[in-house]
């Protein structure tokens, strides 16, 4: 298998009780840069990989995958960003959001 044959994992969305105050932390202590902020979750940009920062009440913790055959997994949502997923659980119980790969992959 090669690396264009593996899944890619966009992000991993960790629950935080203040958006504000998460994005001052991880800006202040790590090299990254902010791609989307409001009150409810921030999406912030790493070399590697993107972390978001998300309200428990508004959005679940989760690992984010990116698929072709995203709507394979269930009905896709749009979002505001305008990126197309919906989530799953593994057997674990763990949440898991299926993306569809951006328009510019």
């Amino acid at each position: 298998m090669t690396a264009v044959d593996k899944d890619r994992i966009d992000h991993i969305a960790i629950p935080v009780d203040n958006i504000k105050q998460a994005v001052e932390w991880y800006t202040s202590q790590f090299n990254c840069k902010i791609k989307y902020q409001d009150e409810t979750w921030a999406y912030l940009g790493f070399n590697n990989i993107n972390l978001a920062l998300v309200i428990p009440e508004q959005h679940p913790g989760h690992l984010a995958f990116i698929r072709k055959d995203a709507e394979s997994y269930g009905t896709l949502k749009t979002h505001r960003d305008g990126t197309k997923s919906c989530y799953v659980k593994d057997p674990a119980g763990n949440s898991i959001e299926i993306m569809e790969p951006y328009k510019d992959d």
